[in-house]
């Protein structure tokens, strides 16, 4: 067995992604699929609400909004 690189990817759905890798072995090259995805959440946040943010010890605030 060598370590492959994940070369793409993409989503399936919100919750799985497909991803495309290929082995490093110039003489194996082998390329194969994995899918990655969210069993369950141990912890999911609510609603967020933006809110401007706090001024920096300056007096001047971060443009982000």
């Amino acid at each position: 067995q060598h370590a492959a690189h994940a070369r793409t990817s993409r989503y399936i759905t919100d919750t799985t992604k497909e991803r495309y890798h290929q082995c490093q072995n110039v003489n194996c090259s082998a390329t194969f699929i994995t899918y990655e995805s969210v069993q369950r959440y141990i912890v999911k946040p609510g609603e967020v609400h933006a809110v401007r943010p706090h001024p920096l010890p300056s007096g001047q605030q971060i443009m982000w909004m």
